[in-house]
């Protein structure tokens, strides 16, 4: 009884005061992660690795109206700021990093409080001061709080807490994949096209079947339950939550999207303590989040040029007067799309030849796969192939006709990038040159099947699915090229994805009855469930039925669909969508487009493509053209030294935890 009264007594205090403090909007924050006038970043419930670099920044607001409305629109510019370690005094932070302490700065920003504000056009103003402390760093192992002081006697406390780190290193070299957007149900669908069950069992399994270890990890973002692929990337690589669009910053309310208080990444921890090379391989433009999540600091993930250009230099000299003495350092290899920021030209940094920079800089450049494969092992390596993302698996290898007329090419000359390698290519290549740069001191990279997710997007099911299956084929590969180059019990490989969909098979389609049909209403007659979803038609060849017990490999060989045009196709569905056609078949001109701006603005069904489907209302405003990224957890699958750690549910943020002990990184010196 005593339990639950106190329970209720503090459910009690906790409704009254948000009672009293008035601002209860979820559409739009004041600021994330700050609920109080007072704001410390970062903010309570944050994890450091012992040693990890971080910037701290405080902000005091005072709006001028609206119902949080304080001290006449006046910010307290006396506010001060201490740091207790477990049960000792709190010490002003200054003191206690050793710094001298921080200019006050002043701003202002407006915000809306809710939907109907930003339909009335009423602005909530905010006046602001606040001060920042840069490249610090905690080392001793404990509880800690850090407790801002504001208007006469009002407190913000941040609950921080240092993790003790391994003492020891367990893996030499880490290969962190991802597939970006990528569910259990994706994993599933995809065994299901390309591997035979017969009665019932498996006659094959998926690679990601067949590792030593598998969890869960929950996604979810430090201000909304939706993340995008910056923030959760910034939580993959840093262990901590951030807001969408993110990237290894906690985002304040100043203008400057590069001032915003940073916090060291997995690979500039590894680059800063071990000296080892880096890779970073992904099939979208390198500029893209969750490869640049690992090198990058800026709360705009669209700041491609600031991307590349830090990927080359550093956060300093992007940025000179803010200090961050930690980078990537050039990472050793760099393979992707994206050659529009590298080209001379409006994407590039200053417009310059940035291919030529990297060059200066002792890097050798390759733009086709036959380049890739002749190319020597010992230089830094930076691999361009596309503009843009890079062609998805089905197109390049099923419906190669795709890669023409598109003005891809990475040298910027119109022409097309016919010559584009997989991420099975690049990854190989790149356990090459980073074995061979190490010089047996271990390596770190990051290979990212990036299409997962933007195929989920254009509800493109089948090059999904195939951009997934490539993955698989490439995590085996891999596994089996450590093994030739002797490394494999040295190395630590994570297999993750960054955020999931909302899709799922639910039963089987007849497309050729579904064709045939003249209304909507019938041609959905075509969809079985149950008993009458039927077999695969995607593990045997065309015109044999899916009941044929024999195992076939199509002309990509095993692993892969015999075909991806069966009669009888899986029926699935996406929970986040624009309205859009249906007819369960494959697009053979190319990624699909389900929506385009119809007459009044907004988005709907695409009238050019599945002409022969029937209607599918959406479930997004109609200014989304798109399916959008869902809240469930998503697969960690692990094998190697340290693999044992990834078992279990857990946060986004632990997988940095386990990886950098598994890595040994955590430093326990003093702080500073």
């Amino acid at each position: 009884m005593a339990s639950s009264s106190k329970f209720a007594t503090l459910s009690s205090f906790v409704f009254l005061s948000l009672l009293l403090n008035g601002a209860n909007a979820q559409t739009f924050q004041r600021l994330g992660a700050c609920p109080t006038l007072g704001c410390i970043f970062p903010p309570d419930q944050t994890d450091f690795l012992a040693g990890q670099l971080f910037d701290i920044r405080l902000e005091v607001h005072a709006p001028v109206n609206g119902p949080e409305a304080s001290n006449g629109g006046v910010p307290d510019e006396k506010f001060t700021f201490c740091v207790q370690r477990n049960k000792g005094s709190c010490v002003d932070a200054a003191k206690y990093f050793k710094v001298q302490e921080p200019a006050l700065e002043k701003w202002n920003f407006t915000y809306h409080e809710d939907l109907f504000a930003k339909d009335a056009d009423q602005a909530t103003n905010v006046n602001v001061a606040a001060k920042a402390y840069r490249a610090l760093s905690l080392t001793e192992p404990g509880q800690y709080q850090a407790k801002l002081t504001y208007n006469g006697q009002a407190k913000t406390v941040a609950n921080w807490v240092v993790r003790e780190p391994s003492r020891r290193r367990k893996a030499k070299n880490v290969l962190f994949f991802i597939g970006d957007g990528m569910t259990q149900s994706m994993i599933t669908a995809a065994r299901l096209i390309a591997h035979k069950s017969i009665n019932g069992k498996y006659q094959s399994l998926m690679q990601l079947d067949q590792m030593e270890a598998l969890g869960l990890q929950m996604t979810h973002s430090i201000d909304s339950f939706i993340t995008d692929s910056a923030n959760s990337a910034t939580a993959l690589y840093t262990g901590k939550k951030s807001t969408v669009n993110a990237l290894n910053v906690y985002v304040d309310s100043s203008e400057d999207v590069f001032d915003d208080p940073k916090v060291e990444s997995i690979a500039e921890l590894f680059r800063r303590k071990t000296g080892g090379p880096i890779g970073i391989v992904s099939t979208a433009y390198i500029a893209d989040a969750t490869p640049a999540a690992l090198c990058s600091h800026t709360r705009d993930r669209d700041q491609y040029a600031s991307v590349v250009y830090e990927y080359l230099y550093n956060a300093t000299a992007l940025t000179p007067q803010y200090t961050w003495p930690t980078s990537c350092k050039g990472p050793d290899v760099i393979f992707g799309g994206g050659a529009e920021q590298f080209f001379p030209g409006s994407g590039s940094p200053n417009g310059s030849d940035f291919y030529k920079a990297f060059q200066q800089e002792g890097y050798q450049v390759l733009n086709t796969n036959t380049q890739l494969k002749a190319a020597g092992n010992n230089k830094k390596t930076l691999g361009i192939f596309s503009v843009g993302n890079l062609a998805k698996w089905l197109d390049r290898n099923v419906m190669p006709e795709n890669l023409k007329n598109q003005e891809n090419s990475p040298l910027g000359d119109g022409t097309d990038a016919l010559d584009q390698p997989g991420l099975k290519d690049m990854t190989l290549k790149a356990i090459d040159i980073l074995h061979s740069r190490s010089k047996g001191q271990g390596w770190f990279m990051m290979s990212e099947a990036a299409s997962i997710d933007k195929m989920m997007h254009a509800l493109d099911y089948d090059r999904a699915l195939g951009e997934l299956l490539e993955l698989d084929d490439t995590v085996r590969a891999s596994i089996a090229h450590l093994e030739k180059i002797g490394e494999l019990d040295e190395t630590l490989i994570v297999v993750t994805a960054d955020h999931g969909h909302g899709f799922d098979v639910f039963g089987g389609a007849d497309t050729k009855y579904l064709a045939a049909q003249t209304t909507d209403r019938k041609k959905r007659d075509a969809v079985g469930v149950y008993q009458e979803s039927g077999l695969s038609g995607y593990t045997v060849p065309p015109d044999v039925s899916p009941t044929n017990q024999t195992i076939l490999f199509g002309a990509q060989g095993p692993n892969f669909p015999v075909q991806w045009s069966p009669r009888y196709a899986y029926a699935a569905g996406f929970g986040a969508n624009p309205d859009r056609r249906e007819n369960y078949k494959v697009n053979t001109a190319g990624p699909r487009t389900p929506a385009t701006r119809g007459s009044d603005g907004g988005y709907e069904a695409n009238p050019a493509q599945n002409t022969d489907g029937f209607a599918v209302s959406g479930t997004l405003p109609i200014d989304a053209g798109q399916g959008v990224h869902s809240l469930q957890d998503v697969p960690v699958y692990a094998k190697g030294p340290g693999s044992e750690a990834f078992r279990g549910v857990y946060n986004s943020v632990d997988i940095f935890f386990k990886i950098a002990d598994a890595l040994g990184l955590g430093d326990t010196r003093s702080s500073h």
